[in-house]
């Protein structure tokens, strides 16, 4: 006797199929609830938690590098600990980059030194313009020589060239040791932003390398004349010069003023530049020899 239903190839196929979407949807359905398992298990430590739980979740959370864990960190901005606000500062800045600067810029009015150095910082890894103009405002405004730092730090990795007056302004005043890493960190910043207008591919090094010059590839700039196109371009081009001629300057200071003026790409910055290469600071010779290079490649 014949059985009442008996699968022939094509229903063979169909029943595999839905065993296999079967098994699928249970996977997914078991992976979704781990996620959301995560996701409870990480705001109860951030609600719950001590200061140390709580910064290594923060930590947790930032390693992920996705939205969705940056959100879970949001809360922790508001934390009474400023250990936990700071921490959380890079924490957020995989949420979309408007978010992102609307729930960092209120921590650079924060009352702890910690938490406003570490919400600098994070906003320029956000790299959104939105924020360059209370950054700047930090940078001028606020009395801690480290927030000061860290502003001009991250508006180099903003590259809104409007901060470039500011930074300039910087060097208004005779370097000491207590404020070495603001001059070092506003000649960066320049410097980033003359590279960033003039080359498809900016270097995150400084000198870019060792290698002998045949094996190095100068592009030439986009523009012939940077301080023309932006004449904010045309102080910071003096200033700089100013600094690399100083003695005064640490060398850390002349290595970033040589990298700045061969971004900028002005021919009289040749001048400054060539006594350079027979320094005794190698590093301040290769990249005075690098930002040669880059000019001969703007003005030819």
């Amino acid at each position: 006797m014949k059985p009442m239903f008996a699968p022939g190839p094509k229903n063979q196929t169909s029943i595999l199929a839905i065993v296999f979407l079967s098994i699928l949807a249970a996977f997914a359905g078991t992976a979704l609830s781990q996620s959301a398992e995560e996701s409870r298990v990480f705001s109860e430590r951030l609600e719950f938690g001590e200061i140390e739980v709580k910064r290594n979740t923060l930590a947790e959370l930032r390693n992920i590098e996705t939205e969705s864990a940056s959100r879970i960190a949001i809360r922790a901005l508001s934390d009474v600990s400023d250990v936990v606000r700071a921490t959380a500062a890079a924490s957020v800045v995989f949420l979309p980059k408007d978010e992102a600067v609307q729930v960092l810029l209120p921590m650079l009015d924060d009352r702890s030194v910690f938490v406003r150095r570490e919400a600098a910082y994070a906003l320029g890894k956000v790299g959104s313009d939105l924020a360059a103009k209370k950054i700047i405002s930090t940078l001028l405004g606020d009395k801690e020589m480290e927030v000061k730092t860290a502003c001009a730090f991250a508006l180099g990795e903003i590259g809104d060239v409007s901060a470039v007056p500011a930074l300039t302004g910087i060097f208004a005043k005779k370097p000491k040791s207590s404020n070495l890493f603001l001059r070092r960190a506003a000649a960066r910043s320049i410097g980033q932003f003359a590279q960033n207008l003039q080359r498809q591919t900016p270097t995150s090094t400084t000198p870019e390398s060792f290698l002998p010059d045949k094996y190095k590839i100068i592009n030439k700039p986009k523009y012939r004349s940077l301080s023309e196109a932006f004449p904010v371009f045309t102080e910071a081009n003096a200033t700089l010069t100013r600094i690399l001629s100083s003695k005064k300057e640490t060398d850390d200071v002349r290595r970033e003023a040589a990298f700045a003026l061969g971004e900028i790409g002005e021919k009289r910055s040749i001048r400054i530049l060539s006594p350079l290469l027979r320094s005794n600071d190698y590093y301040l010779a290769e990249i005075s020899a690098e930002a040669i290079r880059k000019i001969y490649a703007a003005v030819n």
